[in-house]
């Protein structure tokens, strides 16, 4: 799955709450990110392609939802 990098670098900014963490990350990964190719990369960063996957194809990136889209998480499970 190819994800545009500014997504990713926001992600790891909510994630990690550090700047820094983020500006090296931009530095680093190419303008398109594709999961399965820069998966090592993506993990240097303490990002799981599927954590990606998850949270930019709706299934709420593990905060409770699963393929419902954040559904559990609406309803308190």
């Amino acid at each position: 799955m190819q994800i545009p990098k500014e997504m990713i670098l926001q992600l790891i900014r909510e994630k990690f709450n550090d700047d820094g963490k983020a500006q090296q990350a931009d530095s680093e990964l190419p303008g398109q990110v594709d999961t399965d190719q820069h998966s090592d990369l993506l993990g240097k960063f303490g990002i799981e392609p599927s954590e990606l996957i998850a949270k930019f194809t709706g299934g709420g990136g593990g905060e409770g939802g699963g393929g419902l889209g954040g559904l559990a998480g609406k309803i308190g499970l």
